[in-house]
């Protein structure tokens, strides 16, 4: 799978954050992990220059490089990034690298800057190209909770995408006790493909809270022949099914006619295996009636197939999800 088919670990809507930087003069440490595409304003300037949608740091006049802390909305292994250098064209970064480290609460910002801190390298010192995509593919392995990203020797950088594999603390969640989210982002769980999100991005159905509008949940576009959408979502861990909610807030005349939901043991299974026709899905809600701007909450309907570490969600004939949560216990 693409990198950029995975998480956004560093998301705002995550709670990604970046903590300090050692310079933001010309634009603030903040814009770098805005959700929204970098903009430029013709003829727009502060008092302390031009008007730029990233992070930007003064001229260096002396040896060094620039840097900033970003705390990850959800811990992780990261398998790549993107630095997006738009609209910094004559003021980017000559080159880039990433470390990563592991924090254990909240660590305070003298604890993050601490000498003493065990900065792994992630990704080595490496050349950018202004007003671009710069993707990078990781091979570091191991779960980090924060990242340092440094440019060299200074300049702007609009945003930064940080793309990997939640790893949740499940001792923690186990030790919460009740039923846990499986198809949760912030437990792991993965939209690994899906059969079209015209409107709205497959990853939306999976994310914390409440949606805030239409365009945060999952919507296809109007189908006009036979068949009907569908997602398939890899659980954070294999469970057995307790409770499952649909919720079709904001979608008003646009919401699916009715849904389904089938689950399969599959660990290990790529995207496109799963879409086989051979693939053994077993319903666990048959298709069941949708009203418009409603949460539905289904338990005594569901039938009980067992184990499950992936779902098959189907809308018919089309339309959209604000969110799928699917409540259930934990199999060791």
């Amino acid at each position: 799978m693409d990198f950029t088919e995975l998480i956004d670990l560093a998301s705002e809507r995550l709670g990604g954050a970046v903590l300090v930087a050692n310079d933001d003069f010309f634009a603030p440490k903040e814009n770098l992990l805005k959700a929204s595409a970098p903009i430029f304003i013709e003829g727009k300037y502060t008092d302390r220059g031009k008007w730029m949608d990233g992070w930007e740091s003064r001229r260096r006049r002396t040896p060094g490089f620039d840097w900033c802390i970003i705390r990850l909305g959800l811990p992780g292994i990261v398998r790549g990034i993107v630095v997006d250098t738009s609209y910094f064209r004559g003021n980017y970064p000559e080159h880039c690298a990433l470390d990563g480290a592991v924090f254990s609460g909240v660590p305070t910002e003298e604890e993050l800057t601490s000498e003493a801190v065990q900065w792994v390298p992630l990704l080595p010192q490496l050349p950018l190209a202004g007003d671009s995509q710069n993707p990078f593919p990781l091979q570091y392995e191991e779960r980090v909770t924060h990242l340092r990203f440094k440019i060299f020797p200074d300049g702007g950088v609009a945003r930064l995408r940080v793309y990997g594999e939640v790893l949740p603390d499940w001792d923690q969640l186990k030790r919460a006790g009740g039923f846990i989210d499986l198809a949760a982002a912030e437990n792991g769980a993965l939209v690994l493909s899906c059969s079209d999100m015209f409107f709205g991005h497959r990853h939306n159905l999976i994310m914390p809270g409440r949606a805030a509008n239409m365009s945060d949940g999952w919507e296809t576009k109007r189908r006009r022949g036979p068949g009907h959408d569908w997602a398939i979502i890899k659980l954070g861990k294999p469970g057995q099914i307790r409770r499952v909610e649909v919720d079709t807030s904001h979608f008003k005349g646009n919401f699916p006619e009715s849904c389904s939901l089938e689950a399969c043991n599959a660990e290990g299974r790529t995207a496109e295996a799963l879409t086989d026709l051979s693939t053994p899905w077993t319903t666990v809600l048959p298709r069941t009636k949708l009203q418009a701007h409603t949460r539905h909450f289904f338990d005594q309907e569901l039938i009980d197939t067992g184990v499950a570490s992936h779902l098959r969600f189907s809308i018919f004939p089309d339309g959209g999800v604000s969110r799928l949560r699917v409540y259930g216990t934990l199999v060791e």
